[in-house]
């Protein structure tokens, strides 16, 4: 009888395949996975091109300048692919694609790829690898077959906690790179024509649909500005300063369109 009851468990066991481990469950993942694993790896990349810019211990400073940026024009086109993946020649297709985020980030990636190099430009887009890129490795660490880390988990879930900060510095790089731009002129570090383009990715930011942290931050500054120039002690010429500056961006913010109201 025991020798039966060892015959069949052999049988069990010889029958059952082996679970897939280590490499063969991570080669499975990235099969499945192709677009996500991809835009992970442009994030990572995109972050290490950024530190070596700051950091020159492997080569040339301004080349992984240029690399970092060129990160995030790939990951800016992995995800344009991955939410418009059919491309037509139409005008409502091109409406579509100004409505992207990563199609922006495309521009400003392409708008100063033919600047010279300027520290504050990768901020956005280091901030942006960063966030994104941690919400990915939290799916990763969550499969069966990944050792867990103590310690990286809890720096990727700080990341994932300060998200809406994080989003809110990149706004507000975004808004003061517009005034930067101009002064790059003078300085000799752009040419007149890019405070112009960059002034379209602005107002492409402002109006995005999926990221309001751009023109809320606008408001927010408003506000300040406006406080600010209404305070007893603020001096006339300050004041007139400042509320020029709020009326000028008024002028400039592009109008909002209504939202189409539903059938009752």
């Amino acid at each position: 009888m025991s020798n039966q009851q060892s015959e069949s468990q052999t049988f069990t066991s010889s029958s059952t395949p082996p679970q897939a481990k280590g490499w063969d469950v991570l080669k499975q993942h990235v099969i499945d996975h192709k677009v996500e694993v991809a835009l992970w790896t442009t994030r990572v990349f995109t972050i290490l091109f950024t530190c070596g810019f700051f950091i020159p211990v492997l080569g040339n400073p301004y080349n992984a300048y240029y690399k970092a940026l060129m990160s995030n024009a790939a990951t800016s086109a992995l995800r344009l692919h991955q939410r418009i993946p059919r491309v037509t020649l139409s005008r409502e297709f091109l409406s579509m694609l100004l409505l992207e985020d990563s199609c922006h980030y495309l521009f400003y990636s392409l708008i100063f790829l033919y600047v010279t190099p300027v520290t504050l430009v990768l901020l956005p887009v280091f901030l942006f690898a960063v966030l994104h890129s941690a919400s990915y490795s939290l799916t990763l660490l969550d499969r069966p077959d990944v050792r867990e880390n103590a310690y990286t988990r809890l720096l990727i879930s700080l990341v994932e906690f300060q998200s809406r900060n994080i989003l809110r510095l990149v706004a507000f790089t975004e808004i003061f790179l517009m005034p930067y731009t101009v002064v790059l002129i003078f300085l000799g570090r752009a040419g007149l024509l890019t405070p112009l383009i960059y002034y379209h990715f602005l107002t492409l930011r402002y109006s995005s649909r999926r990221n309001p942290y751009t023109r809320n931050m606008f408001y927010e500054l408003r506000l300040v500005m406006e406080n600010l120039a209404n305070k007893p002690g603020t001096p006339a010429f300050l004041r007139n300063i400042l509320l020029s500056v709020v009326t000028f961006a008024s002028r400039l913010a592009p109008q909002q369109q209504p939202a189409p109201q539903q059938a009752q």
